[in-house]
């Protein structure tokens, strides 16, 4: 399997000041970027993919992504995220005794108990931690493993949906008094984790899945240096309007504009073909079916089926005028009629349900419509504006020109009401932006960041 970083030097990790990962393989379309944000002197997350090269090991492993986000004093806090990444793919991989959804649970919980024996060990370690949250993309569908706060969505057409929950004092408040995050006390820290890889010998690790894969699925795996200052409101337009490489960067870039108080880390996956996947020749696998949540069949399939021979059986008791064995059968058929039609409107008109709870787990946690509107661009269009108005007081070596061109771009697809395209017209304005940003931004960088005022 392809292990990816920055350098192609075959490590699983990267953990830099500014990093990028593109790939394309049969049927997936994926793009990382890490950067250290706007106000810290080093990079504490890191990242890793796993992909599959051949037909065997697409089948038992797929395609793996892992984002940490680590904690402690900035050498701590790398060395845990980094022994996260390097040490879950290959934990993964190894562990062929066990199934995919068990395997990656079990590596989850290795380099936990590694990052712990080094902090015991290490009397400037002590205590350090990490967040995970790893995504797996499976012929039978995706599968999410996560500890912390950061998350995995998965966006479908113009819906996008938070497979993970946060391991965070404000949302383990909000689950425990049935109330949205939003309503716990303003008193309330929002940066207190709950839960971490490290500062204890065992983790319990959330699994979610699988999720079945469709044709233009988005999946995102992110650090909450993007959740902080990015609405998923604003995450899912970009992620609809854009393909992985320019959504991953513009996403990056809006989260710094916005002030990057944080390190950030996003992990943008596409789905164009479930079929092709882990195909190098880019033809398909003529016994691949779409995948079922659950595995084989539905409960609801099975319930229709006994229905049915039920039913075949009273008939023939009516043939052979046994009428009070046909009764019974009829009713028996009757039963499995009603619960396959209780199933079939719990899960929905698809069988899928009208979200995509899989038989791990109980995501998705969050829902949010994100179709692009005059609304939800507003934001983008205020940035690029207040940022060009700083034309006339910067001296910065950068052609502004192609910044015009994008808002202008912009305006005419609002007025022609394209809201899509004004999406990527002002996602060019703000990747331009942001590359003004880095070239004058001093070296090294000060904790203190940057003034966009």
């Amino acid at each position: 399997m392809a292990l990816l970083n920055s350098l192609g030097s075959g490590r699983a990790a990267v953990s830099k000041p500014t990093t990028k990962i593109t790939r394309t393989t049969a049927g997936l379309r994926c793009a990382a970027v890490s950067d250290l944000g706007m106000r810290r002197a080093s990079n504490q997350d890191s990242l890793a993919m796993l992909l599959a090269d051949d037909e065997s090991q697409w089948r038992s492993r797929g395609h793996l992504f892992v984002v940490a986000d680590g904690m402690g004093a900035h050498a701590a806090g790398e060395l845990a995220s980094q022994l996260a990444t390097d040490n879950i793919p290959h934990t993964y991989q190894k562990r062929r005794d066990l199934p995919a959804c068990e395997a990656i649970v079990a590596a989850v919980q290795d380099a936990n108990g590694r990052i712990y024996a080094k902090g015991q060990n290490t009397v400037d370690f002590h205590g350090m931690g990490t967040t995970c949250s790893c995504l797996v993309l499976l012929p039978e569908g995706a599968v999410a493993a996560h500890v912390g706060d950061s998350r995995v969505y998965r966006l479908r057409g113009h819906a996008l949906e938070q497979l993970t929950f946060d391991h965070s004092l404000v949302w383990e408040m909000a689950a425990a008094g049935q109330a949205s995050e939003d309503e716990v006390p303003a008193y309330v820290p929002k940066n207190v984790i709950t839960r971490s890889l490290g500062p204890h010998p065992t983790v319990k690790v959330d699994l979610e899945g699988p999720f079945p894969l469709h044709a233009g699925d988005k999946f995102l795996v992110c650090s909450d240096g993007l959740t902080g200052p990015l609405s998923p409101h604003v995450i899912g337009m970009i992620l609809a309007s854009l393909p992985p490489e320019d959504a991953a960067d513009t996403l990056v870039d809006l989260a710094n504009l916005l002030g990057g108080p944080d390190n950030i880390t996003t992990v943008v996956a596409e789905i164009s073909d479930p079929q092709l996947l882990g195909q190098k020749n880019g033809r398909g696998w003529t016994d691949v079916v779409a995948p079922i949540p659950n595995g084989g069949h539905s409960r609801e399939d099975w319930a229709f089926g006994a229905a049915l021979l039920l039913s075949l059986a009273a008939g023939a008791l009516l043939a052979a005028l046994d009428y009070a064995k046909a009764a019974v059968g009829c009713a028996a058929a009757a039963v499995a009629i009603a619960v396959a039609w209780a199933l079939r409107r719990s899960l929905g008109s698809d069988g899928l349900g009208s979200g995509i709870r899989g038989s791990h787990g109980k995501a998705p946690y969050r829902k949010y419509q994100v179709a692009p509107s005059p609304q939800s661009i507003e934001m983008l269009s205020d940035i690029v504006r207040q940022l060009e108005d700083l034309e006339a007081q910067r001296s910065w070596p950068f052609d502004w020109q192609g910044v015009h061109a994008d808002r202008h771009r912009a305006h005419k697809a609002i007025a022609a009401g394209d809201y899509p395209a004004a999406v990527v017209a002002y996602s060019s304005a703000v990747r331009r932006l942001m590359q003004a940003v880095r070239a004058h931004r001093p070296d090294p960088l000060s904790d203190s960041g940057i003034n966009l005022g």
